[in-house]
């Protein structure tokens, strides 16, 4: 019995040497396979390295910040630009334009002349008056025949025709004028329209004013070219 008894914690005493040894193996694998990590300074060129990407990423940021600034500021200018240079072709007459208004029609008599001399017909200064008396009265926008009639709009007679904008016109005129209807009819109470009627009596030239409910139309004008003039200089 004691024998086996001996036998018995040899066989315990070896099992318990094995798993110690074979614990030791491990715990030594185990330190060897993770010694990087262990080591206080293990990370720290993979920190520095991930903090100077993050730099250049903020850089990069800043960079496209400042390009999206110039570019929407561009874009503000651009826009700015745009607007100013549509109100400027507007206020040029180089724009088609509707609104409410007024027209008035003259033609030439048809009555047998009982001399040569006499107002059976319309003259250039007809045209030149009404026009003015309509700007007085707050017209935007005016029209003869479809000339539009801007600054450099010149109204003349030459021969039988009326010379406008460099085209030669014939009657009947069709002045269209965009504006305060009520302003602009005010605006006709003058003498001359008077003067017209009583000129439509005695020799029978037509002098007709409509007062349209839908709006009318005032064509563009044709852009003026400057061949001698250029921008003076400051200084």
């Amino acid at each position: 019995m004691q024998f086996k008894k001996k036998i018995a914690l040899s066989l315990i005493a070896l099992g318990m040497l094995g798993i110690g040894i074979f614990s030791m193996i491990l715990i030594k694998a185990y330190y060897q396979t993770n010694q990087d990590t262990l080591r206080p300074d293990a990370n720290l060129p993979s920190l520095l390295q991930l903090e100077l990407e993050n730099e250049q990423l903020a850089k990069e940021n800043e960079k496209l910040w400042k390009e999206l600034t110039k570019l929407q500021a561009g874009q503000s200018a651009a826009a700015l630009a745009s607007e100013q240079l549509n109100e400027a072709r507007m206020n040029a007459g180089l724009v088609e334009i509707t609104g409410p208004g007024i027209r008035i029609i003259l033609d030439d008599s048809d009555l047998e002349r009982e001399h040569e001399f006499g107002n059976y017909v319309i003259h250039e200064e007809y045209l030149r008056t009404l026009i003015n008396i309509l700007w007085n009265g707050g017209a935007e926008a005016i029209a003869v025949n479809n000339q539009r009639v801007t600054t450099h709009t010149e109204i003349f007679c030459s021969g039988a025709f009326i010379r406008i904008n460099g085209t030669r016109q014939m009657p009947p005129y069709r002045i269209t004028a965009i504006g305060n209807q009520e302003n602009l009819k005010s605006a006709l109470q003058f003498y001359f329209w008077d003067k017209l009627g009583e000129y439509q009596q005695q020799y029978g030239i037509t002098r007709k004013l409509e007062v349209p409910e839908d709006p009318v139309t005032v064509p563009a004008a044709k852009e003026h070219t400057y061949k001698l003039t250029e921008p003076a200089k400051e200084g």
